[in-house]
């Protein structure tokens, strides 16, 4: 009976030196759990780190594709936008082409037509020489002087004979226009043998007339007798005033009583 309770009280002697280790040991369990704790959150903590910069070149990685895409559209619009141009410098080419053909075939037409020129340049001018000689007296000196431009103009080196052809139709463009236009300018004529001022009136080629300044004398170019033909009475005086004040644009046109000679019969 002495045995057993010794044996009891060295068992409860046990458990009290016992009790005082278990606090440590739940700590040194919990300090080992709390390690793993630690350790799975830095792994998971790394993973997570790993995972945000394999993400970030994923996306690097997408916004590169992205930009060698639309570098690659826009390269490949530029080059349709190429092919466009190429294919219209083509069709200008050939269009080019075809004019320089027809220009050195022209090349050689203008090369006969130039040799035929001059001879048709000087023929023209006579005939228009002939023309002023026949027709009615006005503007005769600047006429003559335009006639006389020409003939010299024919031997100048520095002329083309395009330019010496284009000349003379000029002149002719001008005597074409004198028989449409109504006109009148001062000239120095000799009446009863003395030189005074008039003005004439041209009216196209169908009436030449002059007036004195102090409108006294009135006259008329008669084409058959061709010479002066003085008008008398004051009908025609103011005729002829009123027509040259109109050529000068100092009156509104009107209709005008002038001495008009009959047309002549063709021969």
């Amino acid at each position: 009976m002495m045995n057993k309770k010794r044996t009891d009280a060295r068992n409860t002697s046990f458990r009290w030196r016992l009790l005082p280790a278990l606090p440590l040991l739940v700590m040194a369990s919990l300090s080992l759990q709390a390690a793993d704790v630690d350790t799975v959150l830095k792994a998971e903590k790394d993973k997570t780190s790993a995972a945000q910069a394999s993400q970030k070149r994923v996306d690097a990685l997408a916004d590169q594709a992205d930009e060698l895409f639309q570098s690659f559209k826009q390269v490949n619009k530029q080059i349709e936008n190429l092919q466009v141009y190429n294919a219209q410098l083509e069709a200008q080419l050939a269009d080019q082409r075809s004019t320089l053909a027809d220009l050195a075939s022209s090349i050689d037409s203008a090369a006969q037509m130039e040799r035929q020129l001059a001879p048709l340049t000087l023929k023209m001018i006579a005939s228009l020489e002939q023309f002023v000689a026949l027709d009615i007296p006005f503007l005769v000196e600047e006429r003559q002087a335009r006639l006389e431009r020409l003939r010299s103009n024919q031997s100048r080196a520095d002329l083309s004979s395009a330019e010496k052809f284009r000349q003379v139709l000029e002149a002719y463009k001008i005597e074409s226009e004198y028989g449409t236009r109504i006109d009148s300018y001062p000239e120095t004529l000799e009446i009863d043998g003395q030189r005074r001022e008039v003005n004439i009136l041209r009216v196209g080629r169908i009436a030449l007339l002059y007036q004195t300044a102090d409108q006294q004398v009135t006259a008329v170019w008669d084409k058959q007798a061709k010479n002066w033909l003085q008008l008398e009475g004051s009908d025609y005086r103011q005729a002829v005033a009123q027509g040259i004040r109109i050529a000068r644009r100092q009156a509104a046109v009107d209709l005008l009583q002038l001495p008009i000679p009959a047309p002549e019969v063709a021969q």
